[in-house]
Order: structure tokens, then C-alpha cells, then sequence
């Protein structure tokens, strides 16, 4: 396995460190096998919650634990994070393994949870310069990637004792409340009303809807790939919005992050999974796919792709409103206001032109 393909963890983002002895004693105190002090990076995608890597001498762990600041209420749960992966694992083994919660505020003042390091390839924006890469693997990559998301949505969750995950029916219309009332309270004043996208999500609600495991935020920079065969999925990262819901909701909200090559140049700057290569399907070929496994049929996604962007849209400026009101000094959130609009943008865009 080469060491250039391998995602890398990356120094400590400037007051976001972490109280290694701290946590090292608590480690210690409740796992075994642990010897030494562990060297600490941080993996650059924590966009939300904050995920780092303790490389101890013989072995390595993530740790996953929630920002500073306020936060919005369910949100950066560590420890239902941590259960639901404990028990979803023995019927979808695309989760890592889960090895301690602690939710004793004393150590780190907030809960975290450390878990199996997945070693492998995460594609981010691109994928590594150094992978040789083929259109009809890259198809592969890509359908292998939608098969998790499928696979997913067909796990019994009673059978994994995950009844109490969500409340199950009426998701669709407690999803664009509760997303309208999360981006009304997170506006600030360089970010448009979004009035008129809620008010048309919430008259074009679908009569129908399927209830499963729902993942939330199943894109490419949160699956790790083996770095000796990148078409294979090794793991599923990042459950913090996983939940019982709607999985075509789900299949929106993955192609929220969806640019191919066709899009406008605001879309291809806003690009962080590698969509755009040769093989990749397109977000309509996607749809179809998914439908195809799942054996299910739409005659309209309009609704589901404009809520996957409002979504996308309310969780951007949760997090700008963290950096806007100096909650965390990450530079890359600087600019996600701009990004707002531009979602916006696509919402209106996607309602004018459906049924087109």
C-alpha cells in the first residue's frame, strides 16, 4: 500500500488542540493495550464535528468529538453517534469498529468517542495524483459507492435494535420544518431569506414516502477506498445525521455535492468529491441506478433534489454562522455565505425547470 494514495491526517487546526493527556488517561483507564503518549493530527474535512488521528506507538485511533461554540439542538451528539455505528455494524459492514464513549465533560469538556482507524484512500476533491485511474474503473468506483447507499437502505433496522433512531413516519414534513427553522435562526444579514424555497417545499411535499436507515451525508469524502483497488469500499464514515428517514430525501441529499462536468463554474468551484472524472455517472444516470436496484420508480425528483440543496444550504450557514459570530477561526469557512446564495440559486433553478 503506498503511502502517497493513503489519506493523511494533517496538524492541529490553531484552537481546535486537543488535551492529549487528558484523553490518553481516560484511554488508558478504559481500553487495553495502550502504551505511551499517542502523536495527534487532525483530519482537514471536519467541516462540523471535529475528527482527529491518535497514532500511539503499536496502534492508531480517530477520535470524533463535537466543536466549540453553540450548537444546534441534536446536533454533535457523540454518543448516539457512537451507539448507533455499534449497532448497525454486525448488519453493514461498512463501519468501523467502535471502541469507547465517554461522556464525562471532566476529561475534554464535551462527550467524544474513539474508534478503528480505516486506512485507505478518502477521495476529497480529487482523487490521488499518484493513483492511476481508467473511465470504466472509475464507473466502478462509482457504482460500488451507490451500491453502499442501497445496501443501507435495505438493512432491517428492527432486526439491528435501531427502532428508536428516528420517529418514522411524517419524516418528510419534520425534515423541511426543521431545516427551515435551523436556517432561519442560523441567517445572518449577507444571506438571502430562503422564504421562497421553504414555502415551495413545503406545498410540494410527496404523499408518499419509504422508511429506513438513512445516512445523510453519504458522499465520496466520507467513504475510505482500498488504496491497492480504489473501486473497492472499505468503510462509511461520519453518522452524525443518520437517522430513520426517506431514502430517496437521502439520495437528494447526496447529490447536493454532485458537479459533473457540465455545471457552471460556481458549481465546479465549489467541488469537493471527484464527480467530475471520466466514468462518473451523472446526477440523472445516478437516480436512475439507485432506482433501478432499489426497484422502486419516480416520475419527478424535483422535490428531492431542491430539499438535498436547501438542506445542504441550512448546514453551510450553520456553520458559517459559527465563524461569522468568531465560534471557530477555520478559514475555510470564510467564504461559505457565498456559497448560500449559490444554493439558493440551484433551488430556484431546479423549480422553475421541473417538469421540463
Amino acid at each position: 500500500m503506498s503511502n502517497t494514495l493513503v489519506d493523511q491526517a494533517k496538524t492541529v487546526r490553531r484552537g481546535e488542540e486537543l488535551d492529549i493527556n487528558a484523553v490518553d488517561h481516560w484511554l488508558t483507564l478504559h481500553m487495553e493495550g495502550l502504551n505511551g503518549i499517542p502523536t495527534v493530527t487532525q483530519y482537514v474535512g471536519g467541516a462540523s464535528n471535529w475528527t482527529y488521528c491518535l497514532d500511539y506507538p503499536d496502534q492508531a485511533l480517530i477520535l470524533r468529538r463535537g466543536p466549540e461554540g453553540t450548537k444546534a439542538k441534536g446536533a454533535h451528539d457523540m454518543g448516539r453517534e457512537f451507539r448507533l455505528q455499534d449497532a448497525l455494524r454486525p448488519f453493514y459492514p461498512y463501519v468501523p469498529e467502535m471502541k469507547a464513549f465517554c461522556d464525562d465533560d471532566s476529561v475534554i469538556n464535551t462527550d467524544f468517542y474513539v474508534m478503528q482507524k480505516l486506512t485507505g484512500i478518502i477521495p476529497r476533491k480529487n482523487l490521488p495524483k499518484d493513483l492511476s485511474v481508467t473511465p470504466a474503473q472509475t464507473k466502478k468506483l462509482c457504482e460500488n459507492v451507490l451500491d453502499c447507499l442501497v445496501e443501507l437502505h435495505q438493512v432491517d433496522y428492527q432486526k439491528a435494535g435501531l427502532s428508536h433512531l428516528g420517529k418514522g413516519s411524517g419524516y418528510t414534513q419534520r425534515q423541511i420544518q426543521g431545516w427551515s427553522e435551523r436556517f432561519t435562526k442560523a441567517k445572518t444579514w449577507n444571506v438571502p431569506s430562503g422564504k421562497l424555497v421553504m414555502n415551495w417545499l413545503t406545498t410540494n411535499m410527496p404523499k408518499d414516502e419509504r422508511i429506513c436507515i438513512t445516512h445523510n451525508d453519504l458522499r465520496f469524502d466520507n467513504v475510505v477506498l482500498d488504496a491497492n483497488d480504489y473501486t473497492k469500499v472499505l468503510g462509511v464514515l461520519d453518522w452524525e445525521l443518520a437517522t430513520l428517514g426517506d431514502p430517496l430525501m437521502d439520495l437528494g441529499n447526496t447529490l447536493a455535492y454532485w458537479v459533473e462536468p457540465g455545471d457552471d463554474f460556481l458549481a465546479q468551484s465549489t467541488r469537493r468529491q471527484p464527480t467530475h472524472l471520466a466514468g462518473m455517472l451523472t446526477r440523472k444516470e445516478v437516480i436512475a441506478y439507485y432506482c433501478k436496484k432499489m426497484n422502486i420508480t419516480v416520475d419527478d425528483f424535483t422535490f428531492y433534489e431542491v430539499y438535498g440543496l436547501f438542506r445542504l444550504a441550512g448546514i453551510v450557514q450553520q456553520i458559517y454562522y459559527r465563524y461569522h459570530h468568531g465560534q471557530t477561526n477555520n478559514p475555510a469557512f470564510k467564504n461559505f455565505w457565498i456559497f448560500v446564495h449559490y444554493l439558493m440559486h440551484r433551488c430556484k433553478k431546479a423549480i422553475r425547470h421541473q417538469g421540463k
